[in-house]
């Protein structure tokens, strides 16, 4: 009986280092996205007026804008009662449909907890905000626990998609977000910190750790 096994195609030394690259660029990236939005709502004001307020819909439904933080968390507020399509592709000039995919109820229920949670707590919750955005950008930069600042990193993205792509007053891009959703999930996925970063260096200590039985480093290998 002849027995046949099957054999991965060798991958090139040149392709392997591209692949490694572009997950470190793509690393950097994400975390100088995340860096550039930093400074803008720095705390403890978090860019906001004195008294916090947040920005509004007048009743001709012109939004009557605030500063900073409290402007950017009014106007998600103020859009999730408004009609949201996603993923939207108009085919009609050229005798097409127009595509989307409704997720007003996602936007919804984020306009509930920005009304009811994040505005009454805007003055320490504005910390959680902008900490896990400093918090991605340290993590994406130094390659330290890049998986779960991936992870961080798209559930920001997933938010601010569901709080902004797409509304047309002030005018989001759609794609601007959905693309930080995607390129947050790769860089969760793959964990590029392995590359080049302090993940590659530390993982090989933690492995040891484990293996002599530390619960702990086992649990730290498995974000990085």
């Amino acid at each position: 009986m002849t027995t046949y096994t099957m054999t991965q195609p060798k991958v090139s030394t040149w392709e392997e280092t591209l692949k490694k690259v572009v997950l470190v660029i793509a690393r950097l990236a994400l975390a100088y996205l995340f860096f550039t939005q930093l400074f803008w709502k720095w705390p403890p004001t978090f860019g906001c007026p004195p008294d916090f307020t947040f920005t509004t819909a007048a009743t001709d439904g012109k939004l009557q804008r605030s500063k900073g933080l409290c402007d950017w968390i009014g106007v998600e507020s103020v859009w999730a009662t408004r009609e949201r399509p996603f993923f939207v592709a108009d085919m009609k000039p050229v005798g097409g449909p127009k595509i989307s995919v409704d997720l007003g109820g996602f936007a919804r229920l984020n306009g509930l907890f920005i009304d009811n949670f994040v505005q009454p707590n805007i003055r320490w919750f504005g910390w959680v905000i902008w900490g896990s955005e400093a918090f991605i950008f340290v993590s994406l930069l130094l390659g330290l626990f890049s998986r779960l600042g991936g992870l961080v990193a798209m559930g920001m993205s997933a938010q601010l998609m569901i709080g902004l792509a797409g509304i047309s007053n002030p005018f989001e891009w759609e794609w601007a977000y959905n693309l930080m959703v995607v390129l947050s999930l790769l860089i969760f996925a793959f964990a590029p910190g392995r590359i080049f970063g302090l993940d590659a260096w530390l993982r090989p200590r933690l492995q040891a750790a484990k293996e002599e039985g530390n619960r702990l480093a086992g649990l730290l290998l498995w974000w990085m």
